[in-house]
């Protein structure tokens, strides 16, 4: 019962904050990009807040040294939505590659517009990615990090699927480095659950992949192989 009171308040200061910081982020538009995403990210920082003292998730960061000074595509575990807005908090300014569809959807959508991400319309098949290596350059050439969740949706903890390869193409075709990330969110904020659960969520972020030389179908598989067998379960998790 606890549990489920804390849920109950941490989703009702999210919606309200997320409504909120919608409005804020349509009155930056004449802003920089950059600029921006400094004021919008402003709402992930009190969701973690709020998710640490109400509903007692915490998270802890290994490889943070890993993380390269130049633009790379990072290509992470998705469990949770908990992970879309942790992650403006670890990685230096990023875009995500998203459904077009998503941008629609009203207060969440107009905030995530504001944000530069890389929008494509999945449905276009070859125009889709021709949309995601066009943006892509120029979002690399700005400066930006790229997230891309390779299993293309939100995966439960012991749920396996298989990776698609557009994340590692388009690094590929970039000439980026990947960064691979892993982490256990899906155990403490569950996929599509109101119940949070009280814990530490580990993110555990690799040592960048060379994308010289080798197909997009050899750099997933070698992506998918690292996240997978870096599931971090322990706090001692090696990297």
């Amino acid at each position: 019962m606890f549990i489920l009171a804390r849920s109950l308040a941490f989703e009702l200061l999210r919606v309200s904050l997320t409504i909120v910081f919608s409005f804020i982020a349509v009155l930056t538009f004449p802003l920089s990009p950059i600029k921006r995403y400094r004021v919008i990210t402003l709402w992930s920082y009190c969701i973690t807040f709020l998710a640490k003292y109400i509903c007692g998730i915490k998270f802890s960061v290994k490889g943070l040294d890993n993380i390269p000074n130049t633009p790379c595509v990072i290509l992470s575990k998705h469990q949770s939505a908990w992970e879309t807005f942790a992650f403006q908090t670890i990685f230096p300014p990023q875009v995500w590659v998203l459904k077009r569809s998503l941008l629609l959807v009203p207060f969440f959508g107009w905030g995530l517009a504001m944000m530069n991400p890389i929008a494509i319309d999945r449905s276009s098949g070859s125009r889709a990615l021709k949309q995601m290596l066009n943006q892509g350059k120029d979002r690399i050439k700005d400066g930006w990090h790229i997230i891309v969740f390779p299993e293309g949706t939100r995966t439960s903890p012991m749920k396996k699927v298989d990776y698609q390869v557009g994340g590692a193409w388009l690094s590929a075709k970039l000439h980026s480095d990947i960064l691979p990330v892993t982490h256990n969110a899906g155990e403490y904020w569950p996929k599509n659950a109101l119940l949070k659960k009280p814990g530490t969520i580990n993110v555990v972020i690799g040592k960048p992949i060379k994308t010289g030389g080798k197909s997009p179908t050899d750099l997933i598989k070698q992506v998918e192989i690292w996240i997978e067998t870096n599931m971090p379960r322990t706090s001692n998790q090696d990297i």
